[in-house]
């Protein structure tokens, strides 16, 4: 299941809906740990942010792994592929309103590489998207937390704005 909100109060309600206990959590855009510190207890986190705000608030934040970095990094997901392959819940919060582009092509390549069995991403421009967009006879649908048509596609070689994507991670 995706779930898509911009208002952070639904988001965190989204995402506790599809947390369970001992699930295996990646959130991208942590921040100082408002939403980690709800889904944390009973949970492994991984959570990544580069604002340097987070570094210190992130440190004590229990079962938590804090990754400081920008996750359209190649190093920064290698990172967590170390950690774990795979995730039960995707959670995305990169800035609430910006970038639409830029949010769903890290969800893209995140699910992709860690097929989740749930995600949660709060964008203001991809909700505005889904809420204007019509109705057709094509029903494509996922019942995971990632596109299932690109299940065994992989990360793409290349995505133009981010250039040190490589196809393929190694452990």
């Amino acid at each position: 299941m995706i779930k898509l909100s911009y208002d952070v109060k639904k988001y965190r309600r989204d995402l506790l809906e599809l947390v369970e206990a001992d699930d295996i959590i990646i959130e991208l855009g942590c921040h100082v740990g408002g939403t980690t510190k709800l889904i944390s207890p009973g949970c492994k986190v991984i959570a990544v942010d580069n604002s340097p705000e987070a570094i210190d608030e992130m440190k004590n934040i229990e079962n938590v792994n804090f990754i400081p970095g920008d996750v359209r990094l190649h190093e920064i997901i290698g990172e967590v592929y170390k950690i774990t392959q795979s995730c039960d819940v995707l959670a995305i919060d990169l800035g609430g309103g910006y970038h639409p582009d830029t949010v769903f092509k890290v969800f893209y390549i995140w699910s992709s590489t860690f097929k989740p069995k749930h995600t949660a991403i709060r964008n203001r421009g991809l909700l505005e998207f889904f809420n204007s967009a019509s109705a057709c006879d094509e029903d494509y649908r996922t019942s995971t937390g990632y596109l299932e048509s690109y299940h065994d596609s992989g990360i793409p070689p290349l995505i133009k704005e981010f250039d040190l994507w490589t196809p393929k991670l190694k452990r």
